[in-house]
């Protein structure tokens, strides 16, 4: 589905005023892309995404969704969200988790059943079909986060740090998971990250948005084929330039706070 964000603007009332999270953003996702939202905390990454999920309304502009115009805050089948908090139902099982959103649908219990097995399999979790999230580690559990929201087959798959708990490892194989499952399934990703390498190794496109008000400061092709070596001089040049533009925006970011105290 193409993402079309028009001049996208939010405002958040404060004591006293108004701060701009967002101002003038302009972007348009193609069908099957993945992008990644990078930049340093308070430069609205969280707050495009939940724009685009529909769980806030843009104060200003415009978002179409296959040419949809999303005028007011408003949640739809076509777009799926994974968390960083996993947001599992704790009383159900894996596969009762991964075929809750298909029984709210009324969908048959056999195709169910289908499509829970499927997902089972592609993720890894059959032999954890029948445990409870407390039973899991991390990734087990953001893994059925994954299958939970696939398992709805949204077309846009809108993910917020989803592997920014876990340790190395772990995040590191369900990168290589999450590219296989986009390279089957193509559904259209939008990643919010904090880090510059899980950026480039993921992305098409890597988005750099500056420190308050969030606006767009580059938008960047990934044109490094797959699977990424992370060690490799191309890398790391694509490294080094990420890095400068984001700690730019995070000097921007102490520079305010300094300016904030010397004020009070």
């Amino acid at each position: 589905m193409l993402i079309e964000i028009e001049h996208v603007g939010k405002q958040f009332p404060v004591p006293g005023g108004v701060v701009d999270a967002l101002k003038d953003i302009d972007l348009t996702i193609g069908a099957g892309e993945f992008v990644c939202l990078l930049g340093p905390s308070g430069c609205g990454k969280s707050t495009l995404l939940n724009a685009l999920a529909g769980f806030v309304q843009p104060t200003s502009g415009a978002i179409r969704i296959d040419g949809r115009a999303h005028a007011a805050a408003e949640p739809g089948p076509d777009r799926g969200m994974v968390f960083q908090e996993y947001a599992l139902f704790p009383w159900m099982t894996v596969a009762q988790n991964i075929a809750f959103g298909l029984e709210i649908k009324g969908m048959r219990r056999a195709e169910i059943n289908e499509r829970v097995d499927l997902l089972l399999g592609k993720l890894n979790l059959r032999e954890f079909r029948d445990r409870f999230p407390r039973d899991l580690s991390g990734g087990m559990r953001q893994r059925v986060a994954i299958a939970r929201v696939l398992a709805l087959d949204s077309p846009i798959l809108l993910m917020d740090e989803p592997f920014g708990a876990l340790d190395a490892l772990t995040r590191r194989t369900l990168q290589d998971e999450l590219l296989r499952i986009w390279e089957e399934f193509r559904k259209t990703i939008i990643f919010v990250t904090h880090s510059i390498e899980e950026s480039i190794y993921l992305a098409d496109r890597v988005v750099v948005m500056t420190y308050r008000p969030g606006t767009v400061k580059r938008d960047m092709v990934i044109e490094l084929p797959r699977p990424r070596d992370t060690a490799g001089s191309e890398f790391n040049e694509l490294k080094k330039t990420l890095a400068q533009m984001v700690m730019e925006e995070q000097m921007r970011f102490a520079q305010s706070e300094i300016r904030g105290v010397t004020a009070d």
